[in-house]
């Protein structure tokens, strides 16, 4: 885990560099853009900071996960005269967080007072760990990942809506129609995973002695990880929409979205190995399941294609 933070942190420096660097410049109107939504990040970044020391919990960011990428887009959008392309990403990134928004609050994300609520269980198990058990040091990794590097990243991977903003004034075209069918399927998939996970832990509290202790039927039969197998395929759309505003297929707000792969790596590669630890099966579902996409048997369907 600690592997992968530094791999994260080292790479949200060197990508923007290397993209920026890379001979793709900004328009003055994209400039302005994105100091404003800067700004906001360094107080929003700053804030989560700030209640989490005091308060002890330290999942202010995962409260503003959903949230921010709304308020991003809509600042965008407002501050380039509302173009349709970015209206249309504006309402996509709405729906995505609406969906999540409602998923983390029903898991006891949201209270009152709002600083309050569940915190991820993740930090508890980090924070165990001998190098955490200094209080300084906890401290910065709250400052600088926890806070700074988490709320960087919802920015980074949001930025397309900016790389969306038009020199002239642009209509809609049909690959932004394309993409916008492929974002709602998606999070169509996204819900459906999430329902089918909400179903199962449910029913794990009422009988938590039954079955095998992790979910593996459904869309959960199909991948390990079938909601964040979805999210970040929306993402990686939500770039889309930066190219099919007439940027280049790799442009500088390409940022975001690899560094969110990696996150998704480093993510599931933590909570799977709390889930070996747990469950004996789990292991065998790994080796039967692919992580975010379908792993295809060569001897099963030699059989289906003999048999």
């Amino acid at each position: 885990m600690i592997r992968t933070v530094f791999l994260l942190v080292f790479t949200l420096v060197i990508v923007p560099v290397i993209i920026y660097y890379s001979g793709i410049h900004l328009t003055s109107l994209q400039l302005d853009v994105l100091s404003r939504l800067m700004r906001v990040y360094v107080v929003a970044a700053g804030l989560c900071f700030l209640i989490g020391e005091i308060t002890k919990n330290y999942s202010q960011v995962d409260k503003l996960w959903s949230l921010m990428p709304i308020a991003y887009a809509w600042l965008a959008t407002g501050w380039s005269g509302w173009p349709d392309p970015m209206i249309l990403l504006s309402v996509l990134i709405s729906l995505w967080g609406i969906r999540l928004t409602y998923n983390f609050s029903r898991r006891g994300g949201y209270t009152w007072p709002l600083w309050k609520g569940e915190e991820d269980y993740r930090w508890a198990i980090i924070r165990a760990k001998p190098v955490f058990k200094n209080p300084f040091v906890w401290s910065m990794f709250n400052l600088f990942f926890i806070c700074y590097y988490q709320m960087g990243l919802i920015l980074l991977f949001t930025l397309p809506i900016v790389a969306v903003i038009p020199e002239e004034p642009q209509s809609l075209g049909l690959s932004d129609l394309i993409l916008s069918v492929c974002v709602i399927a998606l999070l169509f998939i996204e819900t459906l995973a999430d329902q089918q996970q909400w179903n199962f832990q449910q029913k794990k509290k009422q009988t938590p002695d039954s079955g095998k202790g992790f979910l593996d039927t459904g869309l959960w039969a199909i991948v390990r990880h079938p909601n964040y197998a979805a999210e970040q395929a929306i993402w990686i759309l939500v770039y889309g929409f930066s190219i099919a505003a007439g940027n280049a297929w790799i442009n500088w707000s390409i940022a975001g979205c690899l560094l969110l792969l990696l996150l998704f790596k480093g993510s599931s590669d933590f909570s799977e190995s709390i889930s070996l630890e747990k469950y004996p099966g789990y292991a065998t579902y790994m080796k039967n399941t692919g992580r975010f996409l379908p792993r295809i048997s060569l001897s099963r369907r030699a059989v289906t294609e003999n048999g």
